[in-house]
């Protein structure tokens, strides 16, 4: 798989419709065999025609065909309101199927309706309840982040809830993207989600209503206490850009202490974090490297050395993470962390490491295909448990509602040397 032309990566979620967490997403212009390259809403894709639907030879497809004409031949419909199944619903099926079987959550078939509200999601202004969802370990259906100031956050949703039911539908072996289109709707209406919050043993019913969600990106401020915080909610097309100005910000306000905040950043443009990180480290320091596991050649990002902070003795940075803290923002703070330039504090983070690839089949069908892995500056892979905090600090429910922070109070006892 040759690279022509790179546009944008898209790691972690882009805080899309309600929300299915969309890992790293590899969207750019590919080289392939019989390819015809198409794109939409500013999102390149890759067509892919079968060679002449020839069959592999070391394939054997007659059981498929079999169980095809026996199905066809000898199914009776015994609920009235079911319907036969049309052959292009069948052969999704098969293909859905197919992509299952290889045990890895984010490798999707989406057939066209799916595909378009994924597009859609892509876009980054929707109508839903402003959260990132995805499946942990176990399978449990998870919230990594919810929105700032969206109204998942407003009714009390908070990261790391399990989510037990959506309306009157239990979770239970229900894949994301199906939770995702039960959580969606018109915006004005609401939605019951039966969640556990983290440490509590009995769930509770939270009604959120819809809106339209628009992806908040930073905001930056210095406190009294000399302290400059910057809070990066998404890594979007344009938050490196903001992200200067604030550092711009930054300087001119004589501070040298950097509080950095991911928390509830569930990722977006790889090119963003790479260029905040370049702002931090001499050029050539590796950022993150992309692992193919043998399949094609490694990719590898460094610093582009901007690195405005090397001259200043005084310089001090804390990163506070959680674990709604995923993609693109663990690069970020790995590469940070592990380059010795700022300390980690709060919890361990979400662990989304690795990078997809959506494909065109053709009438509208996409295909998500995980491809590679990120690894961070000393080669630990982030999928393994995601990043551990140097100074760790947790908030419960209780510190929740009470409005009370005491990983940033950690944080900023860090900074100031308390």
């Amino acid at each position: 798989m040759k690279m022509l032309r790179a546009k944008q990566k898209v790691i972690g979620m882009f805080f899309v419709l309600a929300v299915v967490f969309l890992g790293g997403i590899y969207i750019g212009v590919y080289e392939r065999s019989n390819s015809i390259v198409s794109a939409a809403d500013g999102v390149s894709t890759v067509r892919i025609q079968l060679d002449g639907a020839v069959q592999p030879s070391d394939i054997d497809m007659g059981q498929f065909w079999q169980a095809y004409k026996l199905l066809n031949q000898n199914f009776v419909q015994v609920h009235a309101s079911s319907t036969f199944p049309t052959k292009e619903k069948q052969i999704y099926g098969a293909i859905a199927g197919l992509a299952s079987s290889f045990g890895d959550p984010y490798t999707v078939f989406f057939p066209p309706s799916d595909a378009k509200i994924f597009q859609d999601d892509i876009a980054g202004s929707f109508g839903g309840v402003g959260m990132e969802v995805d499946n942990n370990a176990d399978g449990n259906l998870v919230v990594v982040a919810p929105l700032k100031n969206s109204p998942s956050e407003k009714a009390g949703i908070l990261s790391g809830d399990f989510v037990l039911q959506i309306g009157s539908t239990t979770t239970d072996g229900l894949s994301v993207n199906d939770a995702v289109k039960l959580i969606r709707g018109p915006k004005g209406t609401a939605v019951a989600l039966t969640v556990v919050h983290k440490g509590d043993a009995k769930p509770i019913v939270i009604s959120v209503v819809r809106d339209t969600i628009n992806i908040p990106i930073i905001k930056s401020y210095k406190r009294d206490d000399g302290v400059f915080v910057i809070e990066l909610y998404s890594f979007s097309e344009n938050s490196a850009d903001l992200f200067r100005d604030a550092l711009r910000q930054f300087v001119q306000s004589g501070s040298s202490k950097l509080l950095f905040d991911v928390r509830g950043n569930p990722g977006g443009y790889l090119e963003s974090a790479v260029t905040m990180a370049s702002y931090f480290l001499p050029v050539g320091d590796v950022i993150v490297t992309e692992d193919f596991k043998g399949k094609q050649s490694n990719t590898v990002h460094r610093s582009a050395g901007y690195n405005v902070f090397a001259r200043n003795p005084n310089f001090k940075m804390a990163i506070l993470a959680d674990q709604g803290s995923a993609s693109a923002s663990e690069i970020l703070a790995g590469a940070l962390q592990q380059h010795g330039v700022a300390k980690i504090v709060g919890t361990r983070t979400f662990g989304k490491g690795s990078v997809q690839e959506l494909m065109d089949l053709g009438g509208g069908a996409e295909l998500k295909v995980t491809i590679a892995r990120w690894l961070t500056p000393n080669g630990s892979s982030i999928s393994d448990g995601g990043l551990q905090p140097n100074i760790k600090a947790d908030r419960t429910v209780a510190d929740f509602k009470a409005g009370i922070d005491p990983q940033k109070d950690t944080a900023l006892k860090y900074l100031l040397g308390n």
